[in-house]
């Protein structure tokens, strides 16, 4: 949070100023409401699905076919919503959301059944699946994007009383995905396995817990949010192709990472994820209004990916370290 904080400072100082064309009046270039809504609507679409890979890492695996799950369930949806023809919004709305969530879900439980069944590592078997649904987008779509109904895409950009070019629905989704999210971590039984088998999957085995079912469960988890994101986005966006989401793998993964969760397992939460996301989406926005170099994105991403992934680590040692002088500490007391 202090991070986030910290850059919007800078970019606010920074950023300099443009005449509004209405007004007359200098107007600086990020903390202006436009650019503010602009950057949460943009950091929504890594933040759900964030959440939904954040999980999956909690559990000591990986998931790098959310992006390809986005597509594939945005442009299935999109085909099918124009072979029905129109319809009247609310409806449009359902069964549009049911579509992308119900995609979503298969494409996980795909995963997630594949992973525990095949005891294949989930990297490798992520990285096939990755390949296979943005095939398979590929091919029903004939790589042609693919429009919405103008009902759908009128319902994610209403205004809410903001004005005519801020749009919050996108966000209150995230938000409530976040919230959601936190409240099934932190104060569920299941969310608390999740913790258990990332933490030492053989002393939840011990336990009684079902791996199989907890693992599969993450997975179905991600491929949800997957499928909330595709929804957003294709009704935000106003259509659907088979190369949306590209690249998308490296922001998530980043922004939960980032965010806190650990890599081995056992660590993170769906508030960090998003904040996560948000940082990403700040450094893309620095590198925009600084005018510096696209390119250097990746460099900066990748940078704070392993400066998350270091830190987490030292951050580990010493709290083994710290555990051992106390268990030793008691041992000589006991004696």
């Amino acid at each position: 949070m202090l991070i986030i904080l910290v850059i919007g400072l800078l970019l606010t100082v920074f950023a300099g100023s443009h005449v509004d064309r209405e007004t007359g009046g200098l107007v600086n270039n990020f903390l202006n409401p436009n650019t503010i809504m602009q950057t949460l609507t943009d950091a929504c679409f890594f933040a759900i699905m964030a959440i939904g890979i954040t999980l999956v890492i909690i559990s000591g695996g990986i998931d790098l076919s959310v992006g390809s799950t986005y597509a594939l369930a945005g442009v299935l949806t999109a085909m099918a919503l124009r072979g029905m023809g129109p319809m009247n919004t609310g409806l449009t709305v359902l069964v549009a959301a049911g579509l992308c969530v119900g995609i979503g879900l298969l494409c996980g439980l795909a995963n997630g059944v594949m992973v525990v069944g095949l005891r294949v590592h989930p990297f490798i078997l992520t990285l096939g699946t990755m390949l296979v649904f943005r095939g398979i987008a590929f091919v029903t779509s004939k790589a042609q994007s693919i429009p919405v109904p103008d009902n759908l895409t009128s319902v994610t950009k209403t205004s809410l009383g903001l004005g005519p070019s801020s749009y919050p629905v996108p966000m209150l989704i995230m938000l409530a995905i976040t919230v959601i999210g936190e409240i099934y971590l932190l104060r569920t039984v299941m969310g608390r396995n999740i913790y258990a088998v990332g933490g030492n999957s053989e002393a939840a085995r011990y336990c009684g817990l079902d791996i199989k079912r907890i693992l599969t469960g993450v997975y179905v988890i991600s491929g949800l949010t997957a499928g909330i994101a595709a929804f957003v986005g294709s009704s935000y966006y106003g259509s659907a192709s088979c190369a949306d989401a590209t690249g998308y793998e490296l922001y998530v993964i980043a922004a939960a990472v980032v965010g806190g969760a650990s890599l081995s397992g056992g660590k993170g939460s769906a508030f960090s994820a998003m904040l996560g996301a948000m940082l990403i989406i700040l450094i893309r926005q620095s590198i925009r209004t600084l005018h510096f170099d696209q390119n250097y994105e990746w460099i900066i991403i990748g940078c704070a990916i392993i400066v998350a992934v270091v830190l987490d680590r030292v951050n580990t040692q010493f709290s083994e370290r710290r555990l051992a002088r106390q268990a030793g500490s008691d041992t000589e007391q006991a004696i």
